[in-house]
């Protein structure tokens, strides 16, 4: 850790860094829901087919595959005295912002050629521009500025779904497709001027022959299985359930306008409230707490929605209630998970490893997403929702199981104080000996569902140096 990263440890957070990130969060995210919250609507307004709608949804598979490219970006740069990261995301943003003006001249009902064309390319080059601006993020951030660096992420996304889903298609109803995509080009270029503060040294020759960045050195790391698990685990239970809570809703005799109301604009005012929570309980408690607490609390809303779709007990301001409350909970969880991420990445490849862990954790709420229809149809949402608590709940036992012996761990090794509390690689052996410590008079399938969760508890109390 540099020695800026080692002084802001303990003190207040870096308001340059923090600003350079909100821009740079926020400019990406307005294009990205421009196509996946706003064109959908316009499209089908202007009579496109459902069919060719659904096709649009390709445009994300960037975002899914994009771990299978980040090790490039870890290893060059694209021009080296702006820097390694700086080098790829200054230019990527630049062109993604002129695509949108670009878009802007190429009204739909005669261009959707254009349109899927124009939106691939938006998507590969953001989803590049993201695996760099999540490296640059893993470097510049000290650890006690990591809650807040994810909360600035986290908002961003709503401000994304604000100003690129809802605002476009408000100022589509008003001025029109070329008069919409402009002002929402020229948003993000106003978003994107803190880049202009960003630091970072030029790349050095040296620097990139020594290099080597790859998906196979995080497999190779002793804690690398352990940390998917546990992504998996965390995230697979809530794709379950939020790819059906909007036809609940809907089936639960709200009109389409509370639904959007709920989904819309009063979740992306929830998601910003959520993110800032996030952030200060991190700094309050500490990142297990928080994780803890959000599992818990999880589980008590999911238990909310299966009495509700099995008794009906509770009107409809329970179940937006219940709703905001989940989404409250979604914006936080985010904000952990992601700073989670961030201290299980090698500095060495920073954005292959947050990249892999984010796409492993999309990947799987996605395949709830897809199954939790599936289950819904054959025996219903009352079954859906205990189903995800039971998920969550089987969490907090191995947890007990593990801090029952936490208690025969030592302390916490302190790094030298030039280094902070840095980033964590376990060494192989020493992690091997802790999960055979704590397995080893667990019944096998206890001990295997436990894995995880030693992985994880470790990142979270024995900071190394690397």
């Amino acid at each position: 850790m540099s020695a800026p990263n080692a002084a802001r440890v303990r003190g207040a957070p870096d308001l340059r860094l923090m600003l350079v990130l909100l821009g740079l969060y926020v400019s990406q995210s307005i294009p990205l829901y421009l196509f996946s919250a706003a064109v959908p609507a316009i499209l089908r307004e202007i009579g496109v087919s459902r069919t060719s709608i659904g096709l649009l949804s390709v445009l994300a598979l960037p975002w899914i595959v994009k771990f299978l490219w980040a090790p490039l970006v870890d290893r060059y740069a694209l021009w080296r005295p702006l820097g390694r990261r700086r080098s790829w995301i200054v230019p990527l943003q630049a062109s993604i912002i002129l695509l949108v003006f670009l878009l802007a001249q190429f009204p739909p009902s005669d261009n959707l050629v254009a349109l899927f064309v124009i939106g691939a390319l938006i998507a590969v080059l953001s989803a590049t521009q993201d695996a760099a601006a999540d490296g640059y993020a893993v470097e510049r951030l000290a650890p006690g500025e990591r809650g807040i660096g994810n909360a600035i992420q986290g908002g961003a996304v709503a401000v994304g779904v604000i100003g690129g889903g809802a605002g476009s298609l408000l100022l589509y109803d008003q001025i029109g497709w070329q008069g919409a995509l402009t002002t929402v080009g020229v948003i993000a270029l106003l978003a994107a001027l803190p880049l202009a503060l960003m630091q970072e040294e030029p790349m050095q020759d040296d620097e990139q022959a020594s290099l080597r960045p790859s998906l196979r050195n995080f497999f190779a790391r002793a804690d690398a299985r352990g940390a998917i698990a546990f992504c998996l685990l965390y995230r697979g239970s809530e794709g379950l359930v939020k790819g059906m809570e909007q036809p609940f809703l809907v089936d639960s005799d709200l009109s389409l306008s509370a639904v959007g109301l709920v989904s819309g604009g009063s979740a992306a005012t929830v998601g910003l409230i959520g993110s800032a929570l996030a952030a200060l309980v991190i700094r309050a408690t500490g990142l297990r707490q928080c994780l803890w607490g959000l599992g818990l609390a999880r589980t008590a809303i999911f238990a909310g929605f299966a009495l509700f779709a099995a008794l009906e007990l509770g009107g409809t301001i329970v179940l937006i209630g219940l709703a905001l409350l989940h989404t409250l909970c979604r914006y936080m969880e985010i904000v952990a998970l992601y700073s989670l991420f961030m201290g299980l990445c090698s500095r060495a490849q920073a954005a292959t490893d947050f990249t892999l862990l984010s796409c492993a954790q999309l990947l799987v709420y996605m395949a709830g997403a897809m199954v939790s229809g599936v289950i819904a149809d054959a025996i219903g949402y009352a079954v859906v929702w205990p189903t995800h608590s039971l998920m969550r709940a089987r969490i907090a036992p191995h947890q007990q199981a593990q801090e029952g012996l936490d208690e025969d761990q030592p302390e916490p090794r302190q790094p030298d104080e030039e280094q902070g509390t840095v980033d964590r690689e376990l060494d192989g052996r020493n992690l091997v000996n802790q999960i055979r410590h704590r397995c080893a008079d667990a019944p096998f399938w206890r001990a295997a569902a436990l894995r995880p969760f030693v992985h994880v508890d470790l990142v979270l109390t024995e900071p190394v140096t690397r």
